[in-house]
């Protein structure tokens, strides 16, 4: 053959596992906590070196900061950031000691009168966050961000005074959701997964799953998402889908689908991993830092769900 003077093509790259692209993508965009996370889930890495990376959000009041939650940005302790800390303390095992007793003293202080907390404290003021998380000087208490942190502590055995109220705001948005939104829904879900009174959980998991099918909140069919509503002051196409509040097969939300709808919903998470490796969010993207920032923990929380329901994924 003769010559051109072209360089040769290279080689075509072996087929790689959908972990091996993640961690392509992991290592090069991912803040430290995330890559030790990765490490931690996925390459036998240790518990240590992520609680070391996660401490350096913490603030002096035990709350945590710095950005935590990419959409919230500044230095200031927010109940969302701190959500945020104690999911990551759950998933590896370290949510638990006088560490969560004193962020248990924060939540307390950021509480609402009926024991909640609200989504967004107003120390939030002068600092960057979403347009569409609202700064007010007297928030009202949410279940979107009380429902998880409860959830969370009843899951690791927690016992504070503050607890017990939070608990009994829970229960009682819980059972009065009426007209709901997806991340309310989820949110519902995080507290009834791990609430002590199982019998009541489960009476009210079958409630919100009516509710969810009634209302159309749940894609239950990937391939034809036009018939199923984006929910008031999403962004376009922000849709949820089954696997979104079923995140493990053991969780309440799973008996909300049928066996059919739940393997759809997997494959199409499985089938938006992205060229570079990485899952793409869904929510409005309103800066390129935080999107950028939000990406690694997504795919994280994609890989997870989809080891957990035994989809192939190495």
């Amino acid at each position: 053959m003769a010559e051109t003077g072209a360089s040769p093509l290279p080689p075509t790259p072996p087929a790689r596992s959908p972990l091996a692209r993640a961690e392509h993508f992991v290592w090069l965009t991912a803040r430290v906590l995330e890559q030790r996370r990765f490490a931690y889930h996925f390459l036998g890495g240790g518990a240590d070196a992520v609680e070391t990376a996660l401490a350096a959000y913490r603030n002096e009041d035990e709350g945590y900061g710095h950005a935590l939650e990419p959409d919230l940005r500044g230095p200031v302790s927010q109940p969302l950031h701190t959500g945020h800390a104690l999911r990551v303390l759950d998933s590896i095992g370290r949510c638990g000691g006088q560490r969560v007793e004193r962020v248990c003293r924060y939540l307390t202080a950021v509480s609402t009168q009926d024991g909640a907390l609200p989504a967004i404290h107003p120390s939030q003021r002068g600092y960057p966050a979403a347009p569409f998380v609202p700064i007010m000087d007297n928030p009202p208490s949410e279940l979107l961000s009380t429902g998880p942190v409860v959830g969370l502590l009843h899951h690791n055995e927690v016992w504070h005074a503050w607890l017990f109220r939070a608990t009994d705001f829970c229960w009682q948005a819980v059972e009065s959701l009426d007209k709901s939104h997806p991340y309310e829904i989820e949110a519902a879900v995080a507290f009834l997964d791990y609430a002590p009174d199982r019998p009541r959980a489960e009476a009210a998991a079958d409630r919100i799953g009516r509710l969810v099918r009634e209302q159309r909140l749940a894609a239950l069919d990937p391939d034809r998402p036009e018939e199923f509503p984006v929910a008031p002051g999403y962004a376009p196409g922000e849709r949820h889908f089954a696997h979104d509040y079923a995140k493990t097969p053991d969780s309440l939300a799973r008996a909300w689908f049928t066996d059919e709808e739940m393997a759809r919903s997997l494959d199409f998470l499985a089938s938006e991993q992205q060229e570079d490796g990485g899952w793409p969010i869904r929510w409005r993207q309103w800066a390129p830092g935080t999107a950028l920032e939000a990406r690694p923990i997504v795919t994280i929380e994609a890989l997870r769900t989809l080891r957990a329901y035994g989809m192939p994924i190495a």
